[in-house]
């Protein structure tokens, strides 16, 4: 293993259980107040899952293309889109076992299926969803919207170090 590689691993673990945690908090602190948004609290979560939302996926012909919340669409990008929510809102999706956590990225769907949401091709390939399907959401919390939101870890240490390659 390269020393780049166990680096971009790192920061992939560190990432994912930083967004853990952050559901984790979020779930809890609404348990405590029954449901209730706690005053002061950035982003308030909603209480309520969507246990039935229509779901489809894009991805290859927006590629290169910039999103709704300013991220540059590639084929490794991991978020979804929604009309409303926005950018950053973190939402926790579940799929027939499949859990992941993905922040609003962009806007839509516009089809005319009826979809509530709209998740990127890796999102969709982590959960594995090939087609319309319906999932279960819950809106966990917010991260900062920027460039970077929702990229895959070497574009994330790429980041860090100002593009710069390690080892």
């Amino acid at each position: 293993m390269t020393m780049r590689t166990a680096f971009r691993d790192r920061i992939f673990l560190a990432l994912a259980i930083a967004l853990a945690c952050l559901g984790a908090c979020s779930v809890e602190a609404l348990a405590s107040t029954g449901g209730v948004a706690v005053p002061g609290s950035p982003q308030a979560p909603k209480p309520a899952a969507n246990t039935g939302a229509i779901a489809t996926w894009f991805g290859p012909g927006f590629y290169g293309k910039q999103t709704a919340c300013g991220q540059l669409m590639t084929p490794a990008i991991v978020g979804v889109a929604n009309r409303t929510l926005p950018c950053g809102t973190l939402v926790k999706v579940k799929y027939q076992g499949h859990l992941l956590i993905v922040p609003v990225i962009d806007r839509g769907p516009y089809g005319h299926s009826g979809a509530q949401w709209d998740l990127t091709a890796e999102a969709a390939r982590m959960l594995g969803i090939e087609e319309t399907v319906r999932i279960g959401t819950r809106i966990v919390g917010s991260a900062p919207n920027t460039p970077t939101l929702g990229a895959p870890p070497e574009s994330a240490t790429a980041a860090l170090t100002g593009g710069a390659a390690s080892g």
